[in-house]
């Protein structure tokens, strides 16, 4: 007669590969031995929280890196007038922005008093400095130059920002296929210093309405606008989180890296990426 356990087991199949001595493994594929050893809190002594803000952000700050991918990629097809698989890289960006979103939910878990036990230990460190977020930023229009001095000391870091700060930004690209297309894209927008932030230009508005005023002829262009709508979405509904979430643990306290916090996160709402596309819902239907 068989235990309970012999009942509740499940017979390792004999093809399952069980050797590694020089064979390729997950943990090798995946650098798991690097990967998982670079959680290192610096409390003493150490506060079972702060694994929890380490973890939190290295897997921001893996997402991070296959946005900038996809995005990269995004804009190099558009270069070259393959659009259908530079919607499915936003796409796929789409479904990464919706993931960090919810991460907050777990950073959330820690309350003000347990982050209060080992936010000294980060000195100045704040996610202000994450270049590759400041590289997604820059790829999508939100350019500021100054902002590379916050990386002077990081020469790698320092060149991923200042390259996304010289390239044309996702929005610069479609804006140039659809001028390829023969769609009245004025010469201005086109011949536009890359390094600047994006600013409103009205005279977009009507050539993106004649887009919405006949979807079926226009079906790619409107797509992807509905598509860089998503993106922009997506990326105040994080934007939001993050400030909620700063604000339900530190309160109205200044931030580590030396920004006044929660009212500097608030202005970051009032910035956007693609205001022509929301401009041009005033007009649709007039």
């Amino acid at each position: 007669m068989d235990s309970g356990v012999e009942r509740n087991t499940r017979t390792i199949e004999e093809s399952v590969v069980t050797d590694f001595a020089d064979r390729l493994s997950y943990g090798g594929y995946l650098q798991l031995e690097t990967l998982l050893s670079a959680q290192l809190p610096l409390s003493v002594p150490e506060h079972p929280d702060e694994l929890l803000f380490i973890v939190q952000h290295q897997t921001t700050e893996l997402w991070l890196k296959l946005v900038l991918h996809e995005l990269g990629t995004a804009c190099r097809l558009m270069r070259m007038d393959d659009l259908a698989p530079a919607l499915k890289c936003i796409a796929r960006v789409k479904h990464i922005q919706k993931t960090l979103t919810e991460q907050w939910s777990v950073l959330a878990t820690l309350t003000p008093a347990e982050y209060a036990e080992f936010r000294g230990v980060l000195g100045n460190a704040s996610g202000f400095q994450s270049a590759q977020y400041r590289a997604v930023e820059f790829t999508l229009g939100n350019k500021h130059p100054g902002m590379l001095r916050v990386f002077a000391a990081d020469l790698a870091s320092h060149a991923l920002v200042q390259a996304a700060l010289e390239a044309p930004s996702l929005y610069d690209e479609f804006l140039r296929l659809l001028a390829r297309q023969g769609y009245a894209i004025p010469d201005e927008v086109l011949e536009r210093d890359v390094t600047r932030a994006w600013v409103f230009t009205p005279e977009l508005v009507p050539v993106l309405a004649g887009i919405y005023a006949d979807t079926g002829a226009n079906w790619a262009a409107y797509e992807t606008c509905e598509e860089l709508v998503d993106l922009e979405d997506n990326f105040q509904l994080w934007r939001f989180r993050h400030l909620k979430t700063v604000e339900r643990i530190i309160g109205l306290k200044t931030g580590t890296g030396g920004s006044s916090g929660v009212p500097f996160l608030r202005r970051a709402l009032e910035l956007t990426f693609f205001p022509e596309l929301y401009a041009v819902r005033t007009e649709i239907g007039r």
